[in-house]
């Protein structure tokens, strides 16, 4: 298993091309690509060009570091088809930008709209028509999250989407911060998808459903808001034991191929020690869980 960090909290501090030396400085060996104005932007085109590819590769070989997964959010699934037909032009694009950094695994979000979900999932499947011999050519997997206000936001009806594409090429990913938005129990989703799930999001959240409902409260009342935080282990209610014991029940934290990545958002002003404490944290669990 590959432990990556999102650099997400650093967007503002640091350059892309100093990502690779930063992650080094942290302990981290691998880095996950997320969205970034000089890369992969989010529904835009990607913006890097050959060379700045190239280089961030050069970085990555200096530092030691390499990319475990690159993660674009692009209109797939939406359903208006002038940006639907878009983000299968830009999917390319960061397809063959993912090889060029020498990374197979790609990851995203469903993404269209869940008012319009049967919409968005015609849109999805089209999309997919033209993209699946692209990743299945250039030997990239893509795992896909259900993230909240995609048009499939609960844990086993994504993994129903993502089998109905029967494709190897293609997994899931659960992302700890939207456990309370997935329905489904947690080792549910794990076991169902199996080794199919590929790349799992380390962050913590606190559930939105306790108190009756009245945890978060918004005006008016029944505001379609999907509510959610990316906090550092153990500041939110996320069963940690369950979660690495599921995982090390589906053989995800022994695979050489899997990526699990730390993404809290929450605390940008303590960026450097978040990021340590997470490394640090991510390993004991996977030294108390894992076969070793």
């Amino acid at each position: 298993m590959k432990i990556a960090l999102d650099p997400t909290p650093f967007h503002h501090s640091h350059s892309l091309l100093e990502f690779p030396a930063l992650a080094a400085d942290l302990g981290y060996r691998y880095l996950q690509m997320t969205p970034h104005a000089d890369m992969i932007p989010f529904f835009r085109h990607p913006k890097a060009d050959d060379a700045l590819v190239a280089q961030f590769r050069k970085n990555c070989e200096a530092a030691g570091v390499e990319v475990a997964s690159v993660l674009p959010v692009l209109r797939w699934s939406g359903p208006d088809e002038t940006l639907r037909q878009a983000a299968v032009r830009y999917w390319k694009r960061a397809i063959q930008i993912s090889v060029d950094l020498g990374c197979t695994q790609m990851n995203t979000e469903f993404s269209g709209r869940p008012e319009l979900p049967e919409e968005s999932e015609a849109a999805f499947y089209k999309s997919m028509e033209e993209l699946l011999p692209v990743f299945e050519r250039a030997g990239v997997n893509v795992a896909i999250d259900p993230h909240p206000d995609d048009f499939v936001e609960e844990g086993l009806a994504a993994w129903r989407v993502i089998r109905g594409l029967n494709s190897p090429n293609v997994g899931m990913v659960y992302v700890a911060s939207h456990t309370f938005h997935m329905k489904d129990e947690p080792l549910e989703i794990m076991r169902a998808a199996g080794d199919r799930l590929r790349v799992v999001h380390v962050s913590d959240t606190l559930n939105h459903h306790a108190s009756h409902g009245l945890r978060y409260i918004t005006n008016p009342p029944g505001n379609a808001v999907r509510v959610h935080q990316h906090l550092k282990i153990g500041d939110g209610e996320v069963n940690w034991d369950e979660f690495f014991g599921g995982l090390a029940e589906i053989g995800f934290l022994d695979s050489p191929d899997t990526v699990m990545c730390s993404s809290v958002f929450a605390e940008d002003e303590n960026a450097h020690d978040v990021a340590r404490y997470q490394l640090e944290t991510i390993e004991k669990y996977v030294a108390k869980f894992g076969k070793g």
